[in-house]
């Protein structure tokens, strides 16, 4: 008897307490708003890579004892800058050769010019004399050009890489020694999906000199700006993107090659219909909104995000102007609930942009 009468205790205040929630969530009014349409800019970022705009590297054109190193790493060289030395005896003592050669040659040649001017020897022993005294002097510039190749010099101011080499190194010919960048602008390269290129070419943004900023890996903004002038002819079938190419003056020599940032493009957005984010939730990665019909009863609507900005979605479709949805309180609401509400306007609703999703 004690039991049954403690069971209908509980019903009765379990009764008692559901009639008093469901009361309680009758007197709920929600905030509603609509979207607001108005011109935006967005800002996206791009992982990029930045490349010096000449980057080669200095190989040895002859083999040789390595006999001087003039440079070192890390340091900025002028154009025509002494580099490396090679132990140039060998191509000395060809050049002498050569020189001598050619001596002998025009000996030879003047003489058989005052022969054949005397009909004493026929014009075809003078035109080989000729073509000898010819070969001669070729001999003469290749062991010049040789015997230039042992000093390597800068054929560009730019910064130095890392020594591959040392002094007393015997080179072979072609043997790396190191590498040479022209910092003074610099290549940042990026890629964007197929997209976003068609939106970009469509706009008309292809002929004109796009600005866009480099974030550093420390992520502070480069003190430059840089222009797009390069779109690469290709996509890559495997990722869907095609490169693109800006181009950022470095008068601080702040940057070097091989670093890496991310590129700041803005994008300009006209009549684009907003939405704050905390009225939107996901079910199985789609985006949804809470809509309240004429009858103020709410229906959930999918809709598609064409961008986002700091608490506030971009949409492409799912919604119109004119629609009215839940800002506030989303978790509480459920399919085909008839609500009460109070309408804040669209203004209004965005202008306090803490708005995160409850």
């Amino acid at each position: 008897m004690k039991s049954l009468i403690l069971f209908l205790v509980a019903c009765t205040l379990l009764t008692s307490c559901n009639s008093h929630k469901e009361h309680h969530k009758e007197h709920i009014k929600f905030k509603v708003t609509s979207p607001i349409k108005m011109d935006t800019i967005i800002t996206k970022d791009y992982v990029c890579q930045i490349h010096a705009i000449r980057h080669i590297e200095l190989r040895a054109l002859e083999k040789g004892y390595l006999q001087k190193i003039w440079v070192d790493e890390g340091q900025f060289v002028k154009e025509g800058q002494a580099m490396f030395k090679i132990m140039p005896n060998v191509y000395e003592a060809e050049l002498q050769k050569a020189n001598a050669e050619e001596d002998v040659a025009s000996i030879e040649y003047k003489n058989t010019k005052l022969l054949a001017e005397s009909n004493i020897v026929s014009p075809n022993e003078l035109a080989m004399s000729k073509a000898k005294l010819d070969k001669a002097k070729a001999e003469v510039t290749m062991a010049k050009t040789h015997l230039g190749f042992t000093n390597i010099k800068a054929p560009f101011a730019g910064i130095m890489d890392h020594l591959h080499v040392r002094e007393g190194s015997l080179l072979d010919e072609g043997e790396l020694l190191t590498t040479l960048s022209d910092n003074s602008k610099m290549w940042v390269y990026f890629n964007v999906p197929e997209v976003e290129y068609l939106d970009y070419v469509m706009n008309g943004e292809k002929d004109k000199k796009k600005e866009v900023s480099l974030l550093l890996a420390n992520n502070r903004e480069f003190n430059q700006k840089g222009v797009v002038e390069v779109i690469e002819g290709e996509f890559n079938n495997e990722t869907g993107n095609i490169a693109f190419r800006a181009t950022f003056p470095n008068p601080d020599k702040i940057l070097r090659h091989g670093e890496t940032g991310s590129i700041l493009m803005k994008i300009p957005f006209n009549n684009a219909l907003i939405i704050p984010q905390k009225a939107t939730f996901e079910v199985l990665d789609k985006k949804f909104v809470f809509v309240v019909d004429e009858h103020n009863e709410i229906h959930q609507r999918e809709i598609t995000i064409e961008a986002e900005l700091p608490h506030l979605f971009i949409v492409k479709k799912g919604l119109k102007q004119s629609d009215k949805f839940v800002l506030d309180g989303i978790r509480l609401v459920k399919e085909g609930e008839h609500i009460s509400y109070d309408f804040i306007a669209p203004k209004k609703a965005i202008s306090n942009l803490e708005l995160y999703a409850e």
